[in-house]
């Protein structure tokens, strides 16, 4: 009977270690973690200049859409990553990148929009100053190429130096 118990403990013993050691996990029958997944970028938002009627004047915003310069930029260490895009007539804008995108985090990713197309609308109202927009993660969108991580920075809103002078 000790011997059976020396058996047991030393199997036992045996298997622990070669657990641990990283072999043996698959002849388990233990899952194999996933791979890296890669993954390019999008990124969606609307460019808006506040309080003036340009076309396409929406009114629950009190502001019109603008088309304007945008730039996605990621940093990491000095890996950086920078893609360009403009929106268009309607404000909107959706810029993709056609990298993967895998090596950077929500968090080390901002939308800029430097300034306004219109010099009569030309602050920053929101976010102010030159501060680039935080992306908000909404969806895995399945393309050709793979997986695309698609955001959305919400609005970017520009006003007039002067209330009410918009031209």
């Amino acid at each position: 009977m000790a011997s059976m118990v020396k058996c047991v403990v030393l199997s036992l013993i045996s298997a622990v270690l070669l657990l641990s050691l990283g072999g043996g996990a698959s002849g388990m029958g233990l899952p194999q973690p996933p791979p890296l997944v890669n993954f390019t970028i999008g990124v969606q938002g609307v460019v808006w200049c506040k309080s003036c009627r340009y076309p396409g004047y929406f009114p629950p915003m009190d502001a019109s859409p603008l088309p304007a310069d945008v730039y996605l930029r990621c940093k990491r260490g000095k890996r950086a990553l920078t893609v360009t895009g403009r929106s268009g007539p309607g404000g909107y804008f959706l810029i993709q990148t056609s990298q993967q995108a895998s090596a950077f985090t929500s968090q080390q990713c901002r939308v800029y929009v430097p300034r306004s197309p219109v010099r009569a609308c030309g602050v920053a109202y929101y976010p102010s100053g030159r501060r680039g927009l935080p992306l908000k993660f909404q969806e895995f969108v399945k393309r050709d190429n793979g997986l695309q991580g698609m955001y959305s920075v919400g609005n970017r809103l520009f006003r007039p130096k002067y209330p009410g002078k918009c031209y």
